[in-house]
């Protein structure tokens, strides 16, 4: 128990480190010819990154789905974990929603909770990121419009909580002509309730016909609204899977995950930097993260970057820390 204390406190003081270089410019001496010619020290600076970090509650889904931690307790660890946003997972609290109906009294306890401990711990709500709620794409007209209508609870949440946006699935048909029309009325109709409430809904690359870039970027022209976007996802460009029962098994079809990430950052509102496995120097072992990051900057992006730690060699907790550290190296390295 002493040496896992030890190791879990390490963490989180080289996660504060981390929090030092991400917030401020660093300053670095470095020996340098003098008129002289003898060696004089000079003074240079690290630019701060281009981006805010957010963490990603689905990081931390398995201390709350199996350890049974509160999820209220989220805004505490992300900020003991060096974070300033907050992304929720709005299926972390179903087991308290759900059996009450996602009542209007229910909601409203969920942001009040989710308010007081982002306020208590000086974070910034950022996004809600919406499961389970229904199909948004799929091919049955009522059922889609049943689909908006389950979300809109969640556009009233996350305007509540002072969020800018709801994260959005497009699930539905397995055809892609039928699969862009379709997303194109669901996006319009709850987009159309989201501008009234000053709330955007992005899309995230999420699988199936989500994960093909290029269609989806075509969705985001059709509905061709100012608060419609994406959220491109480092790593959800599996558009079939070999077993979709199974997700071990593996991909039987895959997007370009860099040509993927460059055709939906036109239209992101929200990035998520997903994370699975390291390697002996700390760089994600499928994703070049100083490459994706460029392809980030490069579309002139600067809003909140939400870490996702999805990986099963480490903990939650150091899986965050990695990932957190991956980007400040990323970082530094975008400058040397």
């Amino acid at each position: 128990m002493k040496r896992r204390n030890f190791i879990r406190n390490g963490a989180r003081a080289a996660l504060a480190m981390g929090v030092m270089f991400l917030y401020a410019c660093k300053e670095t001496k470095q020996p340098a010819s003098a008129p002289n010619g003898e060696v004089a020290e000079t003074t240079t600076k690290t630019p701060a990154p281009f981006f805010k970090l957010s963490l990603a509650q689905w990081s931390m889904h398995k201390m709350v789905q199996d350890d049974g931690v509160d999820p209220y307790t989220f805004a505490e660890k992300a900020k003991s974990w060096g974070f300033s946003g907050l992304e929720y997972v709005s299926q972390l609290y179903d087991a308290e929603l759900k059996p009450l109906g996602y009542s209007e009294a229910a909601m409203a306890a969920f942001v009040e909770k989710s308010n007081a401990a982002a306020k208590e711990h000086g974070l910034q709500n950022v996004l809600i990121m919406v499961d389970r709620q229904g199909d948004l794409a799929v091919d049955d007209e009522s059922e889609r419009n049943e689909t908006v209508e389950k979300h809109k609870k969640w556009v009233d949440a996350a305007a509540a909580m002072g969020c800018h946006a709801i994260r959005v699935n497009l699930n539905g048909s397995s055809e892609p002509e039928e699969w862009k029309s379709n997303s194109v009325d669901g996006l319009r109709k709850l987009a159309s309730y989201g501008a009234a409430k000053n709330i955007n809904i992005i899309v995230e690359n999420h699988g199936g016909l989500s994960s093909n870039a290029a269609l989806l970027a075509e969705v985001m022209k059709s509905v061709d609204m100012d608060n419609c976007g994406t959220l491109p996802d480092f790593g959800n460009f599996c558009i079939k899977r070999m077993d979709p029962e199974d997700y071990s098994k593996g991909c039987a079809e895959m997007y370009d995950i860099y040509k993927g990430v460059s055709e939906l950052m036109p239209h992101a509102k929200a990035v998520s930097a997903k994370s699975h496995d390291f390697d002996a120097e700390g760089n994600e072992t499928e994703i070049d993260y100083v490459k994706m990051l460029q392809i980030v900057k490069d579309a002139g992006y600067t809003g909140f970057i939400g870490v996702e730690y999805e990986g099963r060699e480490l903990s939650e907790e150091a899986g965050i820390a990695a990932t957190r550290d991956l980007m400040l190296k990323a970082v530094k390295e975008m400058h040397e």
